[in-house]
């Protein structure tokens, strides 16, 4: 019997490539999330933030779901944020024991202030890379993310609510 491998060539750039995106993907959360946490905003609230921001408006059960967590776990933590303004529960007129979860007013702000943070330092990052190099990095990138797309639309979990949202 045959086996399919793969060139090590291939599979060495594929690494490297990992090992790259992972680092500036990791410096980049960082950066971002270090005045959140000052600012009172928990890794694992910004991680319901994002969550919601990906997914829309969702109903308790559906968010226990996509944290890995119990509906009451789920629940506490829902708890704390709304009491932080971060979150707000609305119930569904049709059937008022269906309760939906979205971001409040302080929620989107810290979901904005994420976003413009990495957008400002990627922003200076840019700023390194010669003129004339921009349109390769930009043509690689927007490769990249078609291929996440691809890999991406079969799985219903990350179903994007906004999907063009970040072009």
């Amino acid at each position: 019997m045959r086996s399919i491998t793969k060139p090590t060539d291939e599979i060495s750039d594929v690494d490297a490539i990992l090992t790259e995106v992972g680092g500036w993907v990791g410096e980049l959360r960082c950066a971002s999330m270090g005045r959140l946490v000052q600012g009172h905003v928990s890794m694992s609230q910004m991680h319901v933030l994002w969550l919601l921001q990906h997914h829309g408006e969702v109903p308790m059960s559906r968010l226990a779901e996509l944290l890995g967590v119990s509906l009451s776990n789920a629940t506490g933590i829902i708890d704390r944020m709304e009491e932080h303004g971060f979150i707000e529960r609305v119930r569904v007129p049709d059937d008022r024991r269906v309760v939906l979860v979205r971001p409040a007013a302080a929620g989107l702000r810290a979901l904005s202030e994420t976003e413009s943070t990495k957008r400002d330092r990627m922003r200076a990052v840019l700023g390194h890379i010669p003129a004339a190099e921009r349109p390769t990095v930009l043509a690689a990138l927007r490769t990249l993310r078609r291929a996440l797309s691809t890999e991406l639309e079969s799985s219903p979990v990350h179903q994007h609510h906004f999907a063009d949202q970040a072009s």
